[in-house]
C-alpha cells in the first residue's frame, strides 16, 4: 500500500503537466454543420437532432432527451437536443397542440434552441402542435415525409440522414399505418449514440402496432415495413412508440421480435388479425386529419355578421 501511494504521488505532477500542455477545446467550439444527406444529392438543410448517449469517451455526453406524454390521446412527444453544441439545438418529434405551452416552457427552462418540429405521419387522433409552435417561435421549421402530402417547411424521404453537429437521425420509410409513416433512427458509427434509438410513431407500438384501416393504410405494407426497417436494427435498439395505452414507455427490438402479439405471427395471420380488430372510428379524425394536412393549422371559425 505504501508503495502504491508513493507511485501515485510521482504520477500526479506528471498528469498535471500533461493537462497544462493540452490545447484548449474552447478555441474550436464553433459547431460543425453538415446538410441532410440524400443518396448522392445534398440538400441545403440541417435538421438539429440529438443522439442518445456518447458514442465515445472523447465525444462526451451530447444528448438531452425527454419523453413527454399527452393524456387525452395517449401520445408521446419526444424532445432531443445536442447539448454538445454551444447553441443546444433541439427538435420535437410528434408534438401535440394541447401541450405546446408545456413543451416550449420546458425548452426555455433547459436553455435549448428549438429548430425543428417533426411528425412521424399525419395523425388522426390529435392535432399536431407544429403549426402552433411556428406561431409562437417563428424560426422553427416543420418537417414531415414528402409522401404524406401534408404541408411543411421541409420534406423528408427514405434514406435521408438528418445531421446536427456530429450526430444524425436516419429516416426510414415505414408505411402501413398510413401511406406516409416514417421512423426516425439515431445514427450508426463509432461516434454515434449507443444503443441506438428508434422513434416509430404508430407503425410499431409496444407489443402491438397501429391500425391499418384508414388513410391509405395496408396491413401487408405495415408487416413488411416493421420486419424490414425496424426488426433489422440491432437487438438492443430502444424503441419509442407514438402512443401507449397500458403504461409502457419503451421497448427494444429484441423484446418486440419475441413478444409482439401481432408482428411475431406470419404475414397471413397478421393480416387476419388486423382485418378483425373492429376498432371504433377515431373520434378526432374529422378534425385532426384536415388540420394536420395543413401543418396543424385549423380553419378559423366563421366571422359573425
Amino acid at each position: 500500500m505504501v508503495a502504491l501511494l508513493r507511485s501515485c504521488r510521482r504520477l500526479i505532477p506528471h498528469l498535471s503537466a500533461c493537462a497544462a500542455a493540452a490545447p484548449s477545446s474552447s478555441s474550436s467550439c464553433a459547431p460543425r454543420v453538415r446538410p441532410i444527406s440524400r443518396g448522392l444529392r445534398l440538400l441545403p438543410v440541417v435538421l438539429a437532432m440529438a443522439g442518445y448517449s456518447s458514442g465515445s469517451a472523447a465525444e462526451g455526453r451530447r444528448l438531452l432527451f425527454r419523453q413527454l406524454f399527452e393524456k387525452e390521446s395517449s401520445t408521446y412527444t419526444y424532445l432531443l437536443a445536442d447539448v454538445g453544441d454551444p447553441e443546444k439545438p433541439a427538435v420535437l418529434i410528434d408534438p401535440v397542440d394541447r401541450t405546446v405551452d408545456r413543451d416550449l416552457n420546458l425548452i426555455k427552462e433547459l436553455g435549448l434552441k428549438l429548430v425543428y418540429a417533426m411528425n412521424t405521419h399525419v395523425h388522426a387522433d390529435h392535432v399536431t402542435g407544429t403549426g402552433l409552435i411556428k406561431t409562437k417561435l417563428p424560426g422553427v421549421k416543420s418537417v414531415i415525409a414528402k409522401v404524406s402530402k401534408a404541408k411543411a417547411d421541409h420534406f423528408i424521404e427514405h434514406g435521408d440522414k438528418i445531421y446536427f453537429g456530429n450526430l444524425f437521425l436516419e429516416v426510414r420509410s415505414t408505411p402501413g399505418h398510413t401511406a406516409g409513416c416514417v421512423t426516425y433512427v439515431t445514427g450508426e458509427g463509432d461516434d454515434q449514440p449507443s444503443p441506438r434509438m428508434a422513434f416509430t410513431g404508430d407503425a410499431l407500438l409496444i407489443r402491438a402496432c397501429g391500425r391499418t384501416d384508414f388513410q391509405g393504410g395496408s396491413s401487408d405494407e405495415l408487416y413488411e415495413s416493421v420486419h424490414s426497417q425496424i426488426f433489422t436494427l440491432p437487438k438492443d435498439t430502444l424503441l419509442y412508440p407514438g402512443h401507449d395505452y397500458k403504461g409502457f414507455t419503451v421497448s427494444t427490438v429484441e423484446e418486440e421480435v419475441a413478444y409482439n402479439a401481432r408482428l411475431t405471427k406470419d404475414k397471413e395471420t397478421f393480416k387476419k388479425i388486423m382485418d378483425n380488430l373492429n376498432l371504433a372510428y377515431p373520434k378526432m379524425i374529422d378534425v385532426a386529419v384536415p388540420a394536420n394536412l395543413l401543418c396543424g393549422i385549423q380553419d378559423p371559425p366563421p366571422s359573425k355578421v
